[in-house]
Order: C-alpha cells, then sequence, then structure tokens
C-alpha cells in the first residue's frame, strides 16, 4: 500500500489523539455530554479541542487530494512525499496549537493546506 495510504489513515486519527489531550488536560470529563464538557474548557484543554475539530475538517481535503491524485496517476512517490508533509505539519499545528504558539500553529497549517493544494495538482504539472 502506498505511504500515501498510510497517511490518510494517520490523518484519520489524529482527531483522536488530540481530543484524548483535551480530555485528559482538564479533571471531570463528562462521558454523558463529552460535547458539551469541552465546549465550557479553557486553556490547554479547549486548545486541544479546537485543534480535534480542526483535524476532522483537514481530513476530508486530504483524503480527496491523495485519492484523485492516484486515480490520475500522478507519480506515486510526488504523492507520498506530499502526504508525509501534510502529516507532519498537522502534528506539529497539533503541537503548536496546545503550546498556544500561534502565528506557528498558522504557518504550520498553511504549509499543510498547501501540501494538499499540491497534492491535487499533481496530474497537472507532473507526468
Amino acid at each position: 500500500m502506498p505511504i500515501a495510504f498510510w497517511c490518510v489513515l494517520l490523518a484519520g486519527v489524529l482527531p483522536l489523539a488530540t481530543v484524548a489531550i483535551a480530555k485528559a488536560s482538564a479533571p471531570g470529563f463528562d462521558n454523558h455530554d463529552p460535547r458539551g464538557w469541552l465546549d465550557k474548557q479553557s486553556g490547554r484543554a479547549r486548545r486541544a479541542d479546537m485543534a480535534h475539530r480542526n483535524h476532522f475538517e483537514a481530513f476530508p481535503f486530504f483524503a480527496a487530494a491523495v485519492l484523485t491524485a492516484s486515480f490520475l496517476q500522478a507519480p506515486q512517490a510526488r504523492i507520498d512525499e506530499l502526504s508525509m508533509v501534510f502529516i507532519l505539519t498537522r502534528i506539529l499545528y497539533t503541537a503548536c496549537y496546545v503550546t498556544d504558539r500561534a502565528t506557528l500553529r498558522t504557518l504550520c497549517w498553511t504549509i499543510g493546506y498547501l501540501s494538499v493544494v499540491g497534492i491535487f495538482l499533481l496530474p497537472v504539472f507532473v507526468h
């Protein structure tokens, strides 16, 4: 299986990792109303929850890019490389979000987003 497909799996798991950080960062997690509980949090727990939500937002675009580029037979090595860039920047994004480094977080988000755009454009520019 191509590395890029493993990256899609990792991108699908990232939201679980970040919500685990959110739940562990504040006492009294309420499993009867987890979203309500998370909405009331602040600080590290709130930032981890926001990263969690953003991972869900980023996932469809990334997965669609990988599948599209693969279907259109873009060079697999380039798809793999850009997919690894995406995953690395999403991990760094999470670390920056949780530790409240907003400017660096935005840079990581931008690089990750551009890597997905690059994956989508591979079939157009690279044969």
